[in-house]
């Protein structure tokens, strides 16, 4: 785990421990060096320790293209350098993917373009279904969050899976059983079964009437979605910048007592092996 913080990098004693870097999640298929990483918040820095000190070769998908995702990719000194090689892919979107990345990585807003990263990279776009990345299969299904098409992530190696749904506003789909949203067909596909469930946390329960308007579920929500789908293990993520370790822990071990599996919340430089 890289990044798990949202919506931007907090600093200071009372957030170290779950640590204030944004999303961002390295996977390795044989316990050598990542070759997958998903999103490239500013977690994506963190990636370069794992890297035992070569270039990063490999692909990024982002799930979607605010800034709490993106804003790493100049800054991941792993893929910065003369010997890297780096497909980046984003959410299909009718313009091309180098031209959208521009848009938040251009002068005036930034000093350099895509194009003038150092190292072999190359930008692609993917849509919902299958794809074969790095040697995993990928599935992709597209969620409700407002602002720009956003898609949940499903990743196997054939005997084991997990699910990635950092930003996800299923309440926009109608209040659902219980006031959080439906469980909807597209993260029941993304997380039927699977050993372990990423889910956004940003918000609780309580919190959501007053903030549903940014595109983000409750922790609650996350929780109703595991038990429903099956999964093994349940990972919060996506933790809200403004809340403190202990509070991330309590609404945890809350969710722990009521969801009826493992949780726990997402950390940088936190291990899971799937």
């Amino acid at each position: 785990m890289c990044g798990a913080r949202g919506s931007i990098p907090c600093a200071g004693r009372a957030f170290a421990g779950i640590g204030g870097d944004t999303s961002c999640v390295a996977v390795s298929a044989n316990g050598g060096p990542p070759a997958l990483v998903l999103d490239a918040g500013s977690g994506v820095r963190n990636v370069s320790a794992l890297l035992d000190g070569g270039p990063f070769e490999g692909t990024i998908v982002l799930s979607h293209l605010h800034w709490d995702h993106t804003q790493g990719l100049p800054f991941f000194a792993g893929a910065t350098r003369p010997d890297a090689g780096v497909r980046v892919l984003l959410p299909e979107q009718g313009v091309p993917p180098a031209e959208l990345m521009a848009r938040c990585m251009s002068p005036p807003h930034f000093p350099i373009r895509p194009d003038e990263l150092e190292g072999a990279w190359s930008f692609g776009a993917y849509g919902e279904g299958r794809m074969e990345v790095e040697g995993l299969e990928v599935l992709a299904r597209e969620v409700p969050h407002k602002g720009g098409r956003t898609m949940g992530i499903r990743v196997s190696d054939g005997k084991r899976s997990f699910a990635y749904i950092p930003d996800h506003a299923p309440h926009t789909l109608g209040p659902g059983p219980d006031g959080l949203g439906p469980l909807h067909p597209a993260v029941m596909e993304l997380a039927e079964g699977v050993d372990l469930l990423m889910h956004g946390a940003h918000y609780t329960a309580e919190e959501l009437p007053a903030v549903a308007r940014f595109g983000h579920a409750a922790a609650e929500y996350g929780a109703a979605l595991a038990r429903g789908a099956g999964a093994g293990r349940l990972l919060t993520f996506h933790h809200n910048p403004s809340r403190t370790d202990e509070a991330v822990e309590a609404i945890a071990a809350r969710l722990r007592r009521d969801a009826g599996i493992p949780v726990e919340p997402a950390a940088t430089g936190l291990v899971v092996e799937v």
